[in-house]
C-alpha cells in the first residue's frame, strides 16, 4: 500500500453506542455541506433496523444517506467489500462536489478506512461456521486460546469475545500459514490527530451507562421483539454476523425460550455496555482520533460546530 487510504482525509464522526451520534452527524452534514455515509456494520442489513438504531426516513430525507440496507440478514458482508463499498460511493459523492462525512460506531472499519486493510484470503464460510460451532459448543475463551497458540500477538489485541475476528485470524494461518499479526503489520501507519477529520464524541461513564439503557428499553418498545420474530416466521435465516449482531442474537435466543423477555433486556444492557468499553479501547489506539466531550442536555447543531470550526 503505498500513500493514505482514499477515504483518509473525509470527515468521520464516531464514538460509543448510544452516544448521539446520529443528532450529532445530520447537523454536522448541514454545516459541511455533506452527504452521509454509514460506518456501521449491522446497518449493512435489510430489516435490521430497531436493533440498529437506523436512521427515520425523515433523517434520510433530510440528509441523503448511504451504505445502508445493502445485504440481506442471511447474507456476509466482508471488511473489504465494505471498503470498496465506501471508496466507490464516496466517489460519487465527490463528483457532487459534496463533502463526504461518515458516521457510526464500528471500530474496525474507521481503522480500515484510515489506514487501508490487509484483504488476506478470501472467507472461506465453511471454515468460519465450523469455528462458529466450536466457539457456541466450547466458549469464546476456548477459542481465544486457540488463537494464542498460532499467533500470541494477535490474540493479546483481540477481546476474547470477538468471535469474528478470532475466527479470521484462525482463518488467515490456515490458508496463508503465516500469523494475521505478520500480515497486518504494513497498515499500522498512524497519523496525528491534527491531520486527521476523525471525531470521537466522549461521555462520562455514568451518562453514557444511562442513555445505552434507555436505548435498549426504547428498542424493545419499539418492537424489536416482534422485528426479529416476523423476519423468523419468514424463514429468513440469520447468517454468521448478523445472528451475532447485538440485540439481535439474545432476541433469538428469547424466541427459542432460552430466556425471559426481562432477562434478554437486562443481557441487551449488559453486553451494550460491554461493547461500548470495547469501542472506546479502539478509538483510544487511534492517534487519528480527537475527542469531543459530550454531556446531558448538549444541543446537537453546537456541537456539529465546533468540529466544523476545526477543519484541518
Amino acid at each position: 500500500m503505498s500513500g493514505s487510504p482514499p477515504l483518509a482525509d473525509c470527515w468521520f464522526l464516531t464514538g460509543p453506542t448510544a452516544g448521539g451520534k446520529t443528532a450529532v452527524g445530520l447537523e454536522l452534514a448541514e454545516i459541511l455541506g455533506a452527504e452521509l455515509l454509514s460506518l456501521d456494520s449491522m446497518a449493512l442489513y435489510r430489516r435490521l433496523d430497531i436493533g440498529t438504531a437506523k436512521p427515520t426516513a425523515a433523517e434520510r430525507r433530510r440528509v441523503p444517506h448511504h451504505l445502508l440496507d445493502l445485504v440481506d440478514a442471511s447474507e456476509e458482508f466482508s471488511l473489504a467489500q465494505y471498503v470498496a463499498a465506501a471508496e466507490q460511493t464516496a466517489q460519487a459523492v465527490r463528483a457532487r462536489q459534496r463533502e463526504v462525512l461518515l458516521v457510526g460506531g464500528t471500530p474496525l472499519y474507521l481503522k480500515a478506512l484510515l489506514r487501508g486493510i490487509f484483504e488476506g484470503p478470501p472467507a472461506d464460510w465453511q471454515f468460519r461456521r465450523h469455528w462458529q460451532r466450536q466457539a457456541d459448543l466450547h466458549g469464546s475463551q476456548w477459542l481465544h486460546q486457540r488463537v494464542a497458540e498460532i499467533d500470541a500477538a494477535a490474540a493479546k489485541r483481540l477481546h476474547a469475545r470477538d468471535t469474528r475476528r478470532l475466527i479470521r485470524a484462525l482463518e488467515v494461518f490456515e490458508k496463508t500459514g503465516r500469523p494475521i499479526s505478520q500480515w497486518q503489520r504494513q497498515f499500522e501507519r498512524a497519523r496525528p490527530a491534527e491531520q486527521c477529520r476523525v471525531f470521537v464524541l466522549d461521555w462520562p461513564r455514568e451518562q453514557l451507562a444511562a442513555r445505552i439503557d434507555r436505548r435498549v428499553d426504547a428498542m424493545f418498545a419499539a418492537g424489536l421483539v416482534e422485528e426479529v420474530r416476523a423476519l423468523v416466521a419468514e424463514g429468513i435465516v440469520f447468517g454468521l454476523t448478523a445472528g451475532q449482531a447485538l440485540g439481535y442474537r439474545e432476541v433469538l435466543a428469547h424466541l427459542r425460550g432460552e430466556a425471559s423477555l426481562p432477562e434478554t433486556v437486562d443481557l441487551v444492557k449488559t453486553r451494550t455496555r460491554q461493547f461500548a468499553k470495547r469501542q472506546l479501547t479502539w478509538f483510544r489506539s487511534l492517534s487519528e482520533c480527537r475527542w469531543a466531550p459530550m454531556a446531558e442536555g448538549f444541543d446537537p447543531r453546537s456541537v456539529a460546530a465546533q468540529i466544523a470550526s476545526a477543519r484541518s
